[in-house]
């Protein structure tokens, strides 16, 4: 075995940062095609037990990582991800690979063309090594409703990495990637990232490009990355944030150099700390003690830095879920409607005549979490009903944004705990969809009026389960978010 292969090893074994991975790839040390090879050594080794990725996309990834050892080997300057692992939640396509979306119904579908994000990525030198488990169409709070088995939490594989996104959050804890991609409607980049112990990124509703991922509600869709650490998860968001003219509701305001934000200090010399509002309604009934302790922690943690700690009221959360689940699912009835048998994917043999062919192919290639959202969407916007429920809901969704802004008025962020409990076990709750729901109560408020948070990780139970911390901004506020996370996370609590 070569020194540069034992090398590459090394560091899967024990993971580094992305500017150390980074710096040692720039110096030769380490060869992005080996570190490449090391990590798909490691994903064969643990996907088995854990089930975090559906697909593999070797030849590409490998003449990416051949592409940067060149780069290095004449000295050139290397992309700001050059030689960097990622993982691609796998509703997000990428050209030529599979992309299932979680679901039977899509299973053989290999799309023609990137997503704008992942263009992003590989442009900026990321290696990508393969597509990532998820809830079906991101439908799901355990990653426990994916056609294709449920994704193992690393830190206990007993109990769920959380979802939709959770093996995205179980990629970067397991170190089988150094950074991933995933999509957070509800809460499914956030939790999953408290589930397993990492940082996960909620952007501002169209500061990434949505082009090319795969729809399900999509006035509440956002694309976002995971990382084991705040500067790299910041790093990744400033190469994937940004305008695109594919995608009508991307944000047309300048990208800020995220890493720098997160740099900064809660309290810089001769100015007033950040000012931290803490919401009375997230620490109600229903919140585990012990993550109320470890929340309470990185609150004190934040005042010891030299934040402000103020009190705010947030009224209408009371109303997030049922407003969330009746917006998301009407939406979901919408978008999913392509999905008939006809153009891509699964059709079923049944197929008599043109309506059995729908039916079945919807009845047989949709999960029943998946059918039971369409059931809800399509109901809440049915005649006799539309005003009652749906027009309802947008109008609370309304008042939801309009509390955030009168808060962020006040104070430069918010801090929350990200779900009520710590990761619960597989099959604990798949036979209650009602107390699955309630998983993203914490989540839902901040997707449904737009803003930006990230989770970081904030201590353990007695029983090392990793609790998160959910830090909320202004739109388009991030670097804020970075900024109290990254104190967060200084703290080592």
């Amino acid at each position: 075995m070569s020194s540069e292969v034992k090398a590459a090893e090394t560091f899967v074994e024990k993971p580094r940062t992305l500017a150390a991975l980074r710096a040692e790839i720039a110096s030769g040390r380490v060869k992005a095609t080996d570190l490449a090879a090391g990590y798909y050594q490691r994903i064969a080794q643990i996907n088995p037990r854990l089930n975090v990725y559906l697909s593999l996309t070797k030849e590409r990834a490998l003449e990416q990582a051949a592409r940067v050892d060149e780069a290095a080997a004449k000295g050139d300057p290397l992309a700001p991800l050059a030689g960097i692992p990622v993982g691609i939640k796998d509703v997000l396509v990428m050209q030529g690979a599979p992309a299932t979306a979680g679901s039977k119904i899509l299973k053989g579908y290999r799309p023609p063309y990137d997503a704008t994000a992942v263009a992003r990525l590989e442009a900026a030198g990321a290696v990508l090594l393969g597509k990532i488990n998820c809830d079906e169409f991101a439908m799901g709070s355990s990653n426990e409703n994916s056609a294709y088995g449920p994704v193992r939490n690393p830190v206990d594989t007993e109990r769920v990495p959380g979802g939709s996104s959770g093996g995205s959050a179980a990629a970067v804890a397991a170190n089988m990637a150094v950074a991933t991609l995933g999509s957070d409607t509800g809460g499914s980049i956030r939790q999953p990232a408290s589930f397993c112990g990492v940082v996960g990124v909620l952007p501002t509703y169209g500061r990434v490009s949505r082009y090319g991922l795969i729809a399900f509600a999509s006035s509440l869709d956002r694309v976002g990355p995971f990382a084991a650490n705040v500067r790299d998860a910041a790093t990744l968001l400033g190469v994937i944030a940004g305008h695109d003219p594919k995608d009508a509701t991307s944000s047309l305001a300048p990208v800020p150099d995220y890493a720098a934000e997160s740099d900064k200090p809660v309290k810089e010399s001769g100015k007033a700390g950040l000012r931290i509002g803490v919401p009375t309604e997230y620490f109600a009934e229903g919140l585990d003690p012990e993550v109320r302790a470890a929340i309470d922690k990185g609150i004190a943690a934040l005042d010891k830095a030299g934040c402000a700690i103020k009190p705010v009221s947030l009224p209408h959360t009371k109303y997030a879920v049922p407003t969330y689940y009746l917006i998301a699912t009407a939406e979901a009835s919408a978008n999913l409607a392509r999905f008939d048998g006809v153009r891509y994917g699964y059709r079923s043999p049944k197929s008599e005549t043109l309506s059995a062919m729908y039916s079945h192919s919807r009845d047989e290639g949709f999960g029943a979490e998946v059918k039971r959202r369409i059931l809800l969407g399509t109901y809440a916007l049915s005649a006799g009903y539309y005003d009652a429920y749906y027009r309802k809901a947008q109008q609370v969704r309304r008042l939801l944004a309009e509390e955030y802004l009168r808060a962020f008025a006040e104070v430069d962020a918010i801090v929350t705990p990200t779900a009520p409990t710590p990761a619960f076990k597989l099959g604990e709750k798949t036979g209650d969809p009602l107390a699955m729901y309630l998983a993203d109560i914490y989540t839902v408020t901040a997707s449904l009026a737009g803003i930006c948070g990230v989770t970081v990780p904030c201590g353990a139970t007695k029983a090392g389960l990793p609790v998160g911390m959910q830090v909320l901004a202004a739109h388009l506020n991030e670097g804020a978010a970075f900024r109290v996370a990254r104190a967060v996370e200084a703290a080592e609590l």
